[in-house]
């Protein structure tokens, strides 16, 4: 796709400005040049949203910024994940964790695809339901309900029924919930 030349030079001339403000966000050089480049790479993938004759500093600063706020979520996401992982280790023997991994694999695989595709997006990939769905192509609603079902047949197949048991771990506890309602409504 070609971008209009002064589109162009508007995008060129505003990176030494995005530096200085992703510097800004998150203190740290080399983060800030790969959050740049991420903001760049939404502004040009997204370059026939921008209206021609309106501020491209406030459009790129707004992706810049939004870019920004996503990666903290996701690295948050990561970081609880890590620490509940660290949480269980500690808890238990390597041997018990082998053996929950090879019970977890096996019911995974056992899944409907498209059930086991939204579940690792949401749950193990962190990606925001409407993430989700823009990367398998239907609506948001249809993300939840196979999530929803994916969580409830995991937590059938695995018998995962005391709540105390897996309260480190979002996942497994979401999976809880969803598979009580269910028993308490059949």
């Amino acid at each position: 796709m070609m971008v209009e030349p002064a589109v162009r030079e508007s995008l060129i001339t505003a990176i030494p400005r995005l530096r200085a403000s992703a510097i800004s966000l998150c203190r740290n050089i080399e983060q800030a040049e790969d959050l740049v480049q991420g903001a760049l790479m939404l502004a040009c993938a997204n370059i026939t949203s921008f209206a021609p004759g309106t501020n491209m500093d406030a459009w790129l600063f707004t992706i810049l910024r939004n870019h920004f706020y996503s990666e903290c979520r996701r690295q948050r996401r990561f970081l609880r994940a890590i620490g509940g992982l660290a949480d269980t280790e500690a808890r238990n023997p390597p041997q018990i964790a082998s053996v929950e991994y090879c019970e977890v694999h096996a019911a995974l695989a056992k899944l409907d695809p498209k059930a086991r595709q939204a579940l690792m997006l949401v749950g193990a990939s962190g990606l925001s339901y409407p993430e989700a769905a823009s990367v398998c192509g239907c609506p948001v609603g249809t993300i939840k309900s196979r999530v929803s079902r994916a969580r409830r047949e995991l937590a059938r197949m695995l018998s995962i029924y005391p709540r105390d048991y897996f309260e480190a771990d979002a996942v497994f506890s979401a999976a809880i919930a969803s598979g009580d309602r269910v028993s308490t409504q059949v």
